[in-house]
């Protein structure tokens, strides 16, 4: 049971400030020499990764909708020691998700909420806006509040005795700072694998925290953690341990390749996996006496030229299939797998052509939204009526139309995901399988323990 102190950041909005709040914390209080321990709510592949370049610790998600309740206490509890000091990133709004919002996992885990308030167009109404989010859900414990993006020493002062009358911890004022920005793209954020903050942006984070918020107000807040929502250690984390031989399976792993949530490896270890990390973008072909693959997602629309030049690497993994052995893919590994791969500028560049199909990117988003998978047949996940949770979002599509398409029937292509809205994915072929959905195996630990056996099933 860990009952360490713990905070959530939240934000009223997207787009607020969050992110940039929540790592310049962690930067400040790094530098004091704690043990952060970074947290991130939702299905965000982008943010643990720029969590982990400031604090040089594995952020791990935590979403209940996804999760499940007893999951999502039971890893922050796994992860985060008594030494330690808890830092939980929101996602969206304070309230935006339902059971997968910030609220609901603050209330979860039973830790203090610090709002971040984007100031940059109001001054006085700022007052009613924390109002109103301190007061809407009195089960939740709205601990502090941080005013982002304050143009003047006037904007700052009228603020101020607006939000005298709250009653509620103002733990700071941070000014516009346009020089401290994460570029980004079509998916979010740039990854912290791209050192997005170069030039001394840590450290101007971490000063500029220092200069402009009570930190030791913000650390006693912290204090403020209901100890009796510490959950024991969960037998999640126990129940798919193997004693049996471990088995190598290969985890694409670059640029291109870079979205996997960390608890899935986790588990993967559990179940009995030695995870063998390569790049399709370097690697001239597949690591040696592998029993299975997974291609987690990523961007391979940015590198599909690179990937393409890599005939090898593309060969190596279409005879890997071709041999029958249990290979996994999600998103990004399910477009390198496709026949073609055409970017947002019309070039079109082969791929892995496991699938006969092609894939084309979009101009606007196809897809985004939680899933809740149904495994309709036996699969290297497990058997038909399986439920699976997972996230879906992305640009692309697969073409389905047209000859090749039609005439996967007789090559024995299998569509074993049910989703909710009667919507089939899941492209199952021999012992392939790929989608767009992301899977957590947070809430399905014996999905993770079902592709480890059968990787050792197939190992001969």
């Amino acid at each position: 049971m860990s009952t360490a102190p713990a905070i959530l950041i939240a934000g009223t909005h997207s787009g607020c400030g969050k992110t940039t709040v929540t790592l310049a914390i962690m930067a400040a209080l790094v530098r004091r020499g704690l043990q952060i321990v970074p947290f991130k709510c939702g299905p965000d592949f982008i943010d643990p990764t720029l969590h982990e370049m400031v604090t040089g610790q594995v952020s791990r998600n935590l979403d209940v909708r996804m999760c499940g309740k007893d999951f999502v206490r039971a890893t922050f509890s796994h992860h985060l020691p008594e030494t330690g000091f808890g830092v939980v990133e929101g996602v969206m709004g304070l309230f935006d998700g339902g059971t997968g919002s910030a609220a609901h996992l603050a209330k979860t885990l039973g830790i203090p909420v610090i709002l971040v308030v984007d100031v940059r167009s109001a001054a006085e109404s700022v007052a009613a806006v924390v109002k109103g989010f301190a007061t809407l859900d009195p089960d939740l414990k709205v601990a502090g509040v941080i005013c982002n993006r304050v143009g003047s020493a006037r904007h700052k002062e009228l603020i101020e005795e607006a939000l005298k009358p709250l009653s509620l911890p103002v733990l700071g004022f941070l000014p516009r700072n346009e020089n401290i920005t994460i570029p980004s793209r079509h998916l979010g954020l740039h990854m912290g694998t791209e050192s997005p903050l170069q030039n001394g942006g840590i450290d101007a984070l971490a000063a500029l925290c220092e200069r402009h918020l009570a930190m030791e107000n913000l650390l006693q807040l912290a204090q403020g953690r209901n100890k009796s929502f510490a959950s024991q250690e969960n037998t999640i984390f126990t129940t798919i341990k193997s004693d049996a031989p471990p088995v190598r399976i290969g985890v694409a792993k670059d640029a291109a390749f870079c979205f996997y949530y960390a608890d899935n490896l986790e588990l993967l270890r559990l179940a009995g996996a030695e995870l063998v990390f390569f790049s399709p973008l370097a690697d001239k072909e597949l690591p040696q006496n592998l029993a299975g693959l997974y291609l987690g997602g990523g961007y391979p629309e940015l590198y599909a030229q690179e990937l393409a030049a890599n005939e090898s690497m593309r060969e190596s993994v279409k005879k890997f299939s071709i041999k029958n052995k249990p290979l996994y893919a999600e998103c990004g590994g399910f477009m390198y797998l496709c026949d073609s791969l055409e970017n947002q500028d019309g070039e079109v560049f082969p791929m892995c052509a496991v699938y006969p199909f092609p894939c084309a990117m979009n101009a606007k988003l196809r897809k985004l939204g939680y899933r809740n998978p149904h495994l309709t047949s036996e699969s290297i996940l497990g058997s038909a009526g399986t439920a699976l949770f997972g996230h879906e979002f992305h640009y692309s599509t697969i073409i389905e139309e047209g000859t090749a398409f039609q005439a996967t029937g007789s090559q024995g292509i299998q569509v074993v995901y049910h989703l909710e809205d009667d919507q089939k994915e899941g492209y199952y072929l021999r012992q392939t399988l790929a989608g767009y959905v992301h899977l957590h195996w947070g809430r399905t630990p014996e999905a993770a323990a079902a592709f480890v056996n059968a990787c050792r099933f197939f190992l001969n």
